[in-house]
């Protein structure tokens, strides 16, 4: 016993770290790259990610009480289970919109100022909520009228990774409009980490919008989707390009990614590129590389672009 004490003793000696060295180098980076961005010693907390995927959650349970809410309602009750459940997540998420105003002040205090408008942006946003219900419902019954292997429209609310994604999106992308752009990010990010869907906040999606199986799926930040449009996995909804200004940084807004119109059906695999538009009730193929608009009732398969590529020269 005393020869494993003293071999433990022995092994615990020659791993030890030297702990205090290396938080003085942290504290040191730590400093400097406040400095850089002009921040004061502690700078202003910023949103919890943590709290966000727990008020994304109860706000999905708010929105649909039976099936992502308590299994256990009675009829009588719900009203009372969702008024609770908001209370608790507005107020919640009042609190992360105070932490993004004043993360993004710089002040050493809160405002006055930033207080009150992370009052009214809450209020705003609590608003809207029908309304987003309201779009979710287009989408659910989109995805269910157009899989066969949907059974019903419960299974699609609470299975289908497309769902998910689109109500997070939803959700985040009032937000984004609101003015708190950062919790927005986190949102359709919680639940890109889930699904493995991106979708921007900022990007302007209508109503009956289905991604189908969606692993993959990217839709950019200037993305204009119409109603009634179909997604398959792994399609991008992409920039072609990405412009610098006279000093080599990024040009940061502009308009960039895909106007995809209404009825558009955009198969696995296809890459659509730069802010060009695909017209109304047109069906882009699996694996197709596209930069260019197509007319309405347009259908692009992969081997008519290829043959364009090698007609005009390009790519070869």
């Amino acid at each position: 016993m005393n020869n494993s004490k003293q071999t433990r003793d022995l092994l615990l000696r020659s791993t030890q770290l030297d702990v205090d060295s290396i938080v003085m180098e942290l504290r040191a980076l730590r400093q400097a790259s406040l400095e850089s961005r002009n921040r004061h010693d502690r700078p202003p907390r910023l949103p919890s990610r943590r709290i966000m995927a727990s008020v994304a959650e109860g706000l999905s349970a708010a929105m649909f009480p039976n099936r992502l809410g308590s299994s256990e309602l009675a009829d009588e009750g719900i009203d009372h289970y969702v008024g609770h459940i908001l209370n608790m997540t507005l107020r919640e998420l009042m609190v992360q919109i105070q932490n993004e105003l004043h993360y993004n002040s710089g002040l050493e205090m809160l405002s006055d100022e930033d207080r009150a408008q992370s009052i009214a942006i809450t209020q705003s946003f609590a608003k809207r909520l029908p309304q987003i219900r309201l779009l979710l419902e287009s989408d659910i019954k989109a995805a269910y009228e157009g899989d066969p292997a949907a059974r019903n429209v419960d299974e699609v609310l609470v299975c289908y990774p497309g769902i998910m994604a689109i109500m997070h999106y939803r959700l985040a992308h009032v937000l984004h409009g609101l003015g708190v752009p950062l919790i927005a990010r986190m949102i359709s990010e919680i639940a890109h980490s889930v699904t493995g869907i991106e979708i921007h906040p900022g990007a302007q999606i209508g109503g009956s919008f289905f991604i189908d199986h969606g692993t993959g799926v990217v839709i950019g930040e200037t993305a204009i989707i119409g109603q009634n449009v179909r997604l398959y996995q792994a399609v991008t909804l992409g920039a072609k390009r990405f412009p610098v200004d006279e000093n080599g940084a990024l040009v940061k807004g502009n308009l960039r990614h895909p106007i995809v119109e209404d009825d558009v059906v955009i198969y696995a695999g296809a890459t659509i590129l730069g802010r060009i538009t695909i017209g109304r009730g047109s069906t882009v193929g699996g694996n197709v590389w596209l930069t260019r608009s197509v007319p309405p009732g347009s259908n692009i398969s992969q081997a008519q672009m290829r043959q364009e590529v090698y007609e005009n020269g390009a790519g070869i």
